[in-house]
């Protein structure tokens, strides 16, 4: 761990969520932006390191500690996120399962899905409630175009992983979906992966932050435009009309629980 990462917290908030209520943030990275995607819309911008190797990045000590001095008591749900990919962190299992001892609040892990192959990460994930997969492609060349994956990773990997993990996983399975203008058309073949999947819940997402023009650490929490301490861009959105569009499509044709972030607006 370096020296500018142990005065970081890597417990942030609570912040809310259209979709928990009040987060948690846990940041098992925190000394710069690593993941094994590097998502076109990215709310911590361009990742700075791409990778798909696991390794221990902050000690579970030092995570314990920055829990017990957050303002954890005032959240609805403890969520996994942060500064990239929390499954590439080695202490995922042990992180969560000390602070299951502390209390009973949800654990949520969010994931882009690269690990779900991993049976070390399988075993850390059955010490979360919750897991939500991302997925916004339901074709190679949008997958390569919108999360621009590590080199290896496919979406055929992701759709395989994320249905053998559904089966083993007795918790709550999420499918998260960012739509943008890029991935619009996808609509039909998305709705045939997730029928395939059958998670408990469907969330859709558009961008609703901007993009920022390099990392920082602030970018992993909610900000307000006059509050955000770095440069960013907007980013394109889907229209409300298309949004509903969309639901209505996904709810139709797969008649799974569907939740969009426009149905909070």
């Amino acid at each position: 761990m370096s020296t500018s990462t142990k005065s970081i917290s890597s417990v942030y908030g609570p912040v809310p969520s259209w979709r928990v209520g009040q987060s948690l943030g846990i940041d098992l990275i925190c000394e710069t932006s690593v993941c094994s995607f590097n998502c076109a819309y990215c709310q911590l911008g361009s990742i700075q390191i791409i990778t798909n190797q696991r390794k221990l990045f902050i000690s579970t000590e030092k995570v314990i500690q920055d829990f017990k001095e957050s303002d954890w008591k005032k959240s609805d749900i403890i969520t996994y996120s942060g500064s990239g990919e929390p499954t590439l962190a080695t202490n995922l299992g042990d992180v969560a399962r000390k602070i299951r001892k502390i209390t009973e609040i949800p654990q949520l892990v969010l994931t882009n899905g690269t690990q779900l192959n991993n049976p070390e990460v399988i075993s850390d994930l059955r010490h979360v409630q919750r897991v939500y997969v991302k997925l916004d492609a339901a074709s190679e060349k949008v997958f390569q175009r919108v999360n621009r994956p590590v080199d290896g990773v496919t979406l055929a990997n992701i759709v395989q992983w994320t249905k053998d993990f559904k089966k083993r996983y007795s918790g709550f399975l999420g499918i998260q979906i960012m739509f943008l203008p890029m991935n619009r058309s996808e609509v039909e073949g998305i709705s045939e992966i997730l029928q395939e999947i059958g998670p408990d819940e469907v969330q859709l997402n558009t961008p609703t932050r901007p993009y920022p023009r390099s990392w920082h650490i602030a970018s992993r929490g909610g900000h307000s435009e006059e509050l955000r301490p770095y440069e960013s861009v907007p980013l394109r959105a889907v229209t409300l009309e298309d949004a509903e569009e969309i639901e209505r499509a996904l709810r139709e044709k797969t008649g799974l629980k569907i939740l969009s972030v426009y149905q909070k607006k």
